[in-house]
């Protein structure tokens, strides 16, 4: 039974690696079903949720166009609280074009490997982003790497395999 404490959730997907599927030891891949419900439903959460598949993109391949898309299905959600997943190596370009979007709380996550691989930050990113999605006010963040990050406040460290503040 849903908890009525926690109004429902928008997932909006975007792709990236949190979606991608691989086919075989070339790296040859696509970006599949959005995982992210999945993994909620898996962890038996009490609260809706609706998951609304918007672009199945990497992140590098994603344009200025694809950026607005989402803007605008975050816009038209009537839900307070939105979850983006999307690619790590563009989330905080996309983050920073929803930054001055007043009176919702979103959070972005993604992951470094896979949803499907066995061993992935996948589930734990996803979980972060919720209980921030309960604690946080209202604006655009980034939940990665155990931490909550502002939009505009996060870089992506590939060396590290890690997103640290600016």
């Amino acid at each position: 039974m849903p908890n009525s404490s926690f109004p429902s959730l928008r997932i909006l997907a975007a792709g990236g690696t949190i979606d991608k599927v691989y086919f075989d030891a070339k790296s040859a891949y696509e970006i599949g079903e959005p995982q992210a419900g999945a993994i909620l439903h898996e962890a038996g959460v009490t609260f809706d949720f609706v998951v609304e598949g918007v672009l199945r993109k990497d992140s590098l391949a994603m344009t200025d166009a694809d950026r607005q898309l989402i803007r605008e299905r975050v816009l038209a959600a009537p839900e307070k609280h939105l979850l983006i997943t999307h690619g790590t190596d563009t989330m905080t370009t996309t983050a920073a074009v929803l930054a001055d979007i007043p009176g919702k709380v979103i959070v972005f996550t993604g992951s470094m490997v896979p949803a499907r691989f066995r061993h992935n930050d996948a589930l734990f990113n996803i979980g972060c982003a919720v209980g921030g999605l309960q604690a946080l006010p209202p604006g655009v963040y980034i939940a990665m790497s155990g931490q909550f990050f502002p939009a505009g406040t996060v870089r992506k460290n590939r060396e590290a395999g890690r997103f640290e503040p600016i």
